[in-house]
């Protein structure tokens, strides 16, 4: 499966971006898919994840309230939609793909990785 993700750019603290993912097969829809970051000098970090159906998802503690992830698997796709946005955010975001059923929280148990695309908040 490739991802490419997209959406991605610089914006004032208080804004809002939506990333989009979008896979390259239909077999996207059985995936979970999740959203990452990673900041310079730090971990990637989970920020969002989201099962095949959307029926489940998690959240970092950092950005409940304020992003939202989502998917259409008509589209091939996965979003998140980030409002309210701090210069904290500030990172490049990664989707990925696990065949699990259920979203993992760990990195390393995803199997297929999107490019990245930053995002840059301003204060």
């Amino acid at each position: 499966v490739q991802l490419q993700a997209s959406g991605g750019g610089l914006v004032q603290a208080g804004g809002s971006l939506r990333l989009s993912c979008s896979a390259s097969e239909p077999t996207f829809s059985s995936y979970s898919m999740g959203w990452f970051r990673q900041a310079p000098g730090k971990e990637r970090e989970l920020v969002a994840a989201i099962s095949w159906s959307g029926g489940t998802t998690y959240y970092a503690d950092s950005v409940k309230g304020r992003f939202t992830i989502s998917r259409d698997n008509a589209k091939n796709t996965v979003y998140l939609q980030m409002n309210s946005l701090k210069p904290e955010d500030t990172a490049v975001y990664y989707c990925a793909a696990d065949a699990a059923t259920r979203p993992s929280r760990e990195w390393f148990l995803y199997e297929y990785w999107g490019q990245g695309t930053q995002v840059t908040v301003s204060s």
